[in-house]
Parts: structure tokens; sequence; C-alpha cells
């Protein structure tokens, strides 16, 4: 591992020799969060998934980057045993952006979700970040005003995200107006449909869809030569054969809905209360389901992320 020093921040980096050789030489690197090892799966269901999504990422083109805090560090690039240590390791702590000074602080360790993952991604110099599905919009939030972090962050990392769209359980028609108000540009990459994680289609239209690898690193590079310094949204759906049916999903959440707001679930927990619910009425298909999302995403991240380092290769001469 290479330690560095984030510049102007301080915060410090430790970097895997491999990823930084590869930010050194404008190689492909994809960013991953690790937020999924530690509580996304069971042990060691989770270790050898984080390990399968790295292995996508290289298939793609690029170097996989998966981040987390250790030892009041941020982590860029997991090796085996940083994954079998993290996967292993009873409750650490889930870590967003808003959270990360204190764990920092604390010298602990955290698994980052996708907010603090570009956060990370973009302190490192890794214009790319992969991830299964985003946070956004919850239902009810004109009641609650439960509106994910992630949204946040896009508003303030450079970074192109790429991810399966958000999960269902969410109010997918608000979340895409949070992104259009905040002038977050949202792609669907070989697709007319936003998908909705382990769906293939949430129902919705994209804003746009784009088909050609380079167009879509001409447009990131735009949208931040623009004077934008906010994320680029680029989602990819499972394949069909891979999906979960959303009339199941719909089902499952409308039960599940009711039944959090009966027991008084809210904030954070309603998330994984939510998912736990559905995968127990798709008797544990979502779950393969999660996976699979995980990887694709993976593999098509490392391609685009392979797409954009040649292309700001090329036009920087």
């Amino acid at each position: 591992m290479t330690a560095n020093t984030a510049r102007k921040t301080g915060i410090p980096l430790v970097v895997d020799d491999e990823v930084a050789e590869a930010i050194s030489e404008g190689l492909p690197v994809v960013a991953l969060e690790s937020n999924v090892i530690s509580h996304g799966l069971p042990y060691p269901e989770n270790a050898a998934t984080a390990e399968r999504v790295q292995e996508a990422v290289r298939a793609g083109g690029a170097v996989p980057a998966t981040i987390a805090v250790d030892n009041g560090a941020i982590v860029v690039g997991m090796s085996g045993a940083d994954i079998e240590r993290f996967a292993s390791t009873p409750d650490i702590p889930k870590v967003s952006s808003r959270d990360l000074p204190v764990i920092l602080a604390q010298g602990r360790m955290g698994a980052l979700t996708v907010a603090a993952s570009v956060v990370g991604a973009e302190l490192a110099g890794i214009p790319f970040f992969s991830s299964a599905g985003i946070g956004g919009v919850h239902r009810g939030a004109d009641k609650t005003m439960d509106i994910s972090s992630d949204l946040m962050q896009f508003t303030r990392s450079k970074v192109a995200v790429v991810c399966a769209g958000a999960k269902k359980i969410l109010d997918l028609c608000l979340t895409l107006e949070f992104l259009e108000t905040q002038c977050v540009p949202v792609v669907s990459y070989r697709s007319d449909d936003f998908p909705a994680f382990y769906c293939v289609s949430s129902g919705l239209r994209s804003p746009r869809r784009l088909d050609d690898d380079e167009v879509i690193a001409r447009s990131i590079e735009n949208h931040w030569a623009l004077g934008n310094t906010s994320s680029f949204l680029i989602t990819t759906p499972v394949s069909p054969d891979e999906a979960i049916d959303s009339d199941d999903v719909d089902t499952a959440i409308a039960e599940a809905i009711a039944a959090a707001e009966r027991d008084g679930i809210r904030g954070q927990g309603i998330t994984k209360y939510l998912m736990r619910a559905v995968d127990a009425a798709t008797e544990g298909r979502s779950t393969k389901a999660n996976v699979a999302v995980l990887v694709s995403t993976a593999h098509v991240g490392g391609r685009l992320a392979a797409a954009h380092a040649k292309y700001r290769s090329e036009i920087r001469g």
C-alpha cells in the first residue's frame, strides 16, 4: 500500500499500489463501495461477492478500487485480506458522507455508502464509481423529508456514477425530479427506461438514452467542462433473466411499508427493513438478483471507465 495525503484537505488516503499507479498514468479505475461487504450480504457470501465485483471491473477493462475507512484513513483499493477482514468483522458502522469526519477522527473502521464512496473517489482522483443502486427520495417524503444523502452528494462530487437506477422501495418519480432540479445528468446506457435496481424497468422513461461508449465519455467531460461540479449518473439495467418481476416487488413493498409504519420504523433503518421484507416475499430471489446487479454494473462501469480514460488521453494529447 502507498500512503498519500489528499491535497489541501489533510485527509489521509491509503492508496493501493496498483490503483495509485493507474491513477498516475491516467488508466481507467472504478471506485466501489464497501457498505455492501459489511451490510449487504451474510458472511462468507459478502466476501465472495466483493471479489466477483472487483473481477467484473477488471473484465470491463479497468482497475477496481473498493473504498473503506480504517485506522483513521480512507483506504482506496482493498486487497483480498482487507475484504475478508471487513466481511467477517461484526458491527462495522455504516458510514455516509456526513459521518466521515467523525469516523476518521475516531480512527475506526467504516463501511462506506454511495455518498461517502464518491467523496473518497473524488479525493483520490478517480472519476468513475459503480454501485448496484443509489438512494433516492423515500415514499412519503412530503411528510418525513426522508431523502437519501446520495442525491445531495451527487450535487457536490465530480464523479461519474454507474448504477442500476434506484431501489424500487423509493419514490422514483420524485427521485428523478430531484436530480433534474439539481442539474445532475441522468442517461440510460442502451435502455429506454430508468431501471429499478433488480427490476429491469421502473416503468419510467429515462431522461436520455445513450448507446455509444465514446459519446458517454464526451458527455461526462462536457458536463464538467461547462463548469459543473456535480456527478454524472449512468444507469444500466440488470439482464432480464436475472431480474425480479416488478409486480412481485410492488406487492411486497406495499405490505412492508404498512408494517414499518405500524412498527414505527423510520430513518436509516427503513431501507434495510424494506429490503429484507422484499427478500422474504421473493423467497430469496432478490438477494440473488442483488448480486447479479452488483456484478453487471461493475462490468459496465469498467467498460465505460476505459472509454472515458481513452477519450481523456486523446484530448490531452
